[in-house]
């Protein structure tokens, strides 16, 4: 995350979206640095036949599709707020000079982009799971590392169904039947209507 005075003073405007508004979509070029001051995006795709596959879902204080600003290629993806959300909009030629003239930021951007590269290995290697409570935990284990609660059941996954289903490639019922199964088997809790991991 980059400091918003920061931002600001290198040119960044805020900029509402409501919820589902296409932020950019796959194929377009990256034209500016996108950071969520309030919200929620996710990075998706649809299949041949509209089913919609999630790459990641961002919230406050996130910032998404800034690697592509480093290389002269479109997107591979949609972004959609999810949620009615006022993101910052730094364009592509002033971040990079605000990284070339900061440093820590530049650090900062860079151990970012290596979270979301593990991020996809973990998830690719996810795809090769036929075990769907294998796929779920692997996904909540991953959104419960960066949390400083530890202890079972003290983490409240920030995802529906539906999305948890999107992130892995499962159908929405198969997701609903593990997460029971799940629940069973104490491996995570259901108080009201929300996992506890």
């Amino acid at each position: 995350m980059i400091v918003e005075d920061l931002l600001i003073s290198f040119g960044a405007e805020t900029k509402a979206y409501k919820s589902s508004d296409i932020i950019f979509r796959e194929g377009e070029f990256p034209m500016f640095y996108y950071q969520i001051k309030q919200g929620q995006v996710k990075l998706n795709n649809y299949t041949e036949n509209g089913k919609e596959f999630i790459q990641n879902i961002f919230y406050d204080g996130y910032s998404f599709g800034e690697s592509l600003l480093f290389i002269d290629r479109p997107y591979p993806m949609n972004a959609i707020a999810i949620k009615d959300s006022q993101i910052f909009k730094l364009p592509k030629s002033n971040f990079l000079n605000l990284i070339k003239e900061n440093q820590e930021v530049s650090l900062n951007v860079y151990q970012c982009m290596a979270e979301r590269m593990y991020y996809k290995y973990m998830m690719l290697y996810n795809l090769s799971f036929q075990n769907p409570m294998l796929k779920l935990k692997q996904l909540m284990d991953y959104f419960k590392s960066y949390d400083e609660g530890k202890t079972p059941y003290s983490f409240q996954i920030p995802l529906t169904r539906q999305q948890l289903a999107s992130l892995t490639g499962l159908r929405v019922e198969t997701v609903i039947r593990a997460i029971k199964s799940m629940e069973k088997d104490k491996i995570l809790k259901i108080e009201n209507r929300k996992i506890m991991y």
